[in-house]
């Protein structure tokens, strides 16, 4: 019996939901790690992530860890003018976020703190689920695959999933705009995708 992708998703937000303070903590750290040496290992300058949010492996100790290599940090934000879109923004220590009509923080408006997607070297990004294919869903809103749809193209920025292992289904159902990664950075492990 196929599940439906509104199912799935309520499903795997619970299990990630359901992880301890001490399991979220421990799970970030080992996660970051890993994200580190891929980040070393690819030469990585200007990353784009995500600030966690309803349960999502936690950022931050990536964050404080790309600050202290001085690797520069990007934030996404809703698109001012292209419904539907992301712009990434600097991030910093000082930078003032404010909640967005999600409920999500992002960075204030600052175009001169403003890059394209293509000026990035990697774009982590957050997901609900994802497979063993590399293939992701998101919350449904279609921001990322949007966003990501031409790096093939240009090379540029290499999307790489981030997410805890209990968000690992078997097949994910997929439509022709979703955007599969090449690679998803666990706690455990990266998972080769597309």
């Amino acid at each position: 019996m196929l599940i439906s992708r509104q199912t799935l998703r309520a499903q795997v937000r619970a299990a990630r939901k359901a992880l301890s303070i001490e399991q979220q903590n421990q799970f970030a750290n080992q996660a970051c790690q890993r994200a580190i040496q891929l980040i070393t290992e690819r030469g990585v300058k200007r990353l784009a992530l995500y600030l966690a949010n309803d349960g999502e492996l936690d950022t931050q100790p990536l964050i404080d860890a790309l600050w202290q290599r001085g690797i520069e940090v990007y934030l996404p934000r809703l698109h001012p003018f292209s419904p539907g879109n992301l712009i990434f923004l600097a991030y910093r220590v000082d930078s003032p976020l404010i909640k967005n009509r999600l409920g999500i923080l992002e960075p204030k408006l600052a175009i001169t703190q403003m890059r394209l997607p293509h000026q990035l070297d990697m774009v982590i990004t957050p997901l609900v689920a994802f497979d063993a294919n590399g293939n992701r869903m998101g919350m449904g809103g279609g921001y990322y695959d949007r966003t990501l749809a031409y790096w093939p193209l240009m090379g540029k920025p290499l999307p790489v999933g981030y997410a805890h292992d209990c968000q690992q289904v078997s097949h994910l159902p997929c439509e022709h705009w979703d955007v599969p990664l090449p690679m998803i950075i666990t706690p455990t492990r990266i998972v080769n995708g597309a």
